[in-house]
């Protein structure tokens, strides 16, 4: 299943439940793959055109009255478009609004540079109290969802919208503040977050052929990033390699390096190599951005050799 529709399904489930809970868009059900929702939940869905500025404040105001309001739209649009309205009217006044982006990073893809949120991490980093997630399949999606509403206060969902290759299995559970270890590794710790974590454990997969340990460590929660589990690894390998559907400055990296700077190891980011996106198909931009497997088996050496 598309991760748009496993999206949709959880909140639908959650309408149901709670007249509370409304959707916001920004003439983008189709993309989001919230339309259907329309004819089931009229008195909870919203279109407010191609006015995202006004989506976010509207949404400030109806969580002021007790709602419960998810706005959605690509990511740059539901980020740095937005921003001072998040930070002033949603994250300043403590509004419980659930902020989703889709098509984060490379995954927007024929739309091109212009929808290519490279920095939308960053943009939400800095927005005090504003918590990130970032789902990898289907499976982490539907056990993050409903922690994701019990959380009150501001959180921003970085939402790929197709289907992902498995990652975690049926009966996953989900800790909203705690990054999970995918496999366990002595020589070196990859942490990665969201598209590039299949391709991260094909990669320690190689490299555990060629006699490298690696333990992969997906972050789901950039923040608040559990620091704990972060420093905790990188004590046990000594060495630090990220990877990230997202520019190398403001995202995991970032937060990866900061929870380190008290006792710093060796730490080396793979990801957007701070430019914009440019139109592609996936596997396509993969290569141009060097986040394919080869070049993450490339990377993690490099990294050793630092190490050693």
């Amino acid at each position: 299943m598309e991760m748009r529709a496993a999206y949709a399904e959880c909140l639908a489930e959650m309408m149901a439940n709670d007249r509370h809970v409304v959707v916001l868009d920004a003439d983008l059900a189709k993309a989001s793959g919230t339309r259907k929702l329309y004819e089931r939940f009229p008195g909870q869905m919203f279109d407010c055109g191609v006015a995202e500025q006004n989506m976010a404040s509207i949404a400030a105001g109806l969580a002021s009255y007790g709602f419960t309001p998810w706005i959605e739209s690509f990511t740059p649009f539901a980020t740095r478009r937005i921003c001072d309205q998040v930070a002033i009217s949603i994250a300043y006044a403590g509004m419980n609004v659930k902020i989703v982006g889709t098509d984060p990073g490379i995954s927007a893809e024929l739309n091109g540079g212009t929808h290519m949120s490279m920095e939308d991490i960053g943009v939400m980093r800095s927005i005090p109290g504003m918590v990130i997630v970032e789902p990898v399949d289907e499976v982490q999606l539907r056990a993050a969802m409903p922690a994701i509403a019990a959380y009150k206060g501001p959180l921003y969902l970085r939402l790929f919208r197709k289907e992902t290759a498995p990652v975690f299995q049926e009966g996953y559970a989900f800790d909203l503040m705690k990054a999970d270890l995918l496999r366990e590794g002595r020589d070196l710790s990859i942490f990665v977050s969201g598209l590039p974590t299949a391709d991260t454990l094909e990669a320690a997969r190689t490299l555990a052929e060629e006699g490298i340990e690696a333990e992969v460590i997906n972050v789901h929660t950039i923040k608040p990033i559990d620091r704990e589990t972060v420093i905790r690894s990188a004590k046990k390998t000594g060495c630090v390699l990220t990877v990230e559907n997202h520019n190398i400055i403001g995202g995991l990296h970032s937060a990866v390096a900061e929870a380190l700077a008290a006792d710093p190891v060796p730490a080396f980011a793979l990801g957007i190599p701070d430019r914009f996106g440019e139109v592609g198909k996936l596997p396509y931009l993969k290569k141009v951005m060097g986040l394919t497997p080869e070049n993450i088996v490339r990377r993690a050496k490099a990294a050793l050799a630092v190490k050693e």
